[in-house]
């Protein structure tokens, strides 16, 4: 156990955080993404929520400043809804350490897919609220 980590975060984290360079990105994935089917890189972190693990790897992960959106989830596919408390439950722990940091861009699901698929990793949770995949990418520690 190290002193100041999050236990949430398992080792294969840590070290795929500590290998992720600026402007490489990673996919917080709910239970109901298809993580193996798109990337090869999938680190399984199964019963833990996305909120949970925000809060674990934002005082060790810095957001990227030079995109303008450093945080992207999924818009809802036409016909369905977007509950926006999953957004705010994410958004509460984001601000805790990056409390200036841009909107949530929202896109296609199809899109979100394609950034899936070129991400560094894929971290499969718990989660199974409804559209609560968010992709994060890596700044520069300042």
């Amino acid at each position: 156990m190290l002193k100041g980590i999050s236990p949430l975060i398992s080792p294969e984290l840590l070290k795929t955080l500590s290998q992720m360079g600026h402007g490489d990105e990673i996919v917080l994935a709910d239970a109901h993404f298809p993580g193996e089917s798109i990337n090869s890189k999938v680190i399984r972190a199964d019963g833990l929520k996305i909120p949970d693990l925000l809060e674990g790897m934002l005082p060790l992960f810095e957001l990227d400043t030079f995109v303008e959106h450093p945080l992207v989830m999924m818009a809802a596919v036409e016909g369905d809804q977007l509950d926006p408390k999953v957004e705010e439950r994410y958004l509460e722990r984001i601000h805790k350490t990056n409390p200036n940091v841009p909107p949530i861009e929202r896109i296609d699901r199809f899109a979100f897919y394609e950034r899936a698929e070129k991400a560094f990793a894929v971290v499969m949770t718990g989660e199974t609220v409804k559209y609560g995949n968010i992709l994060l990418v890596k700044g520069v520690t300042k």
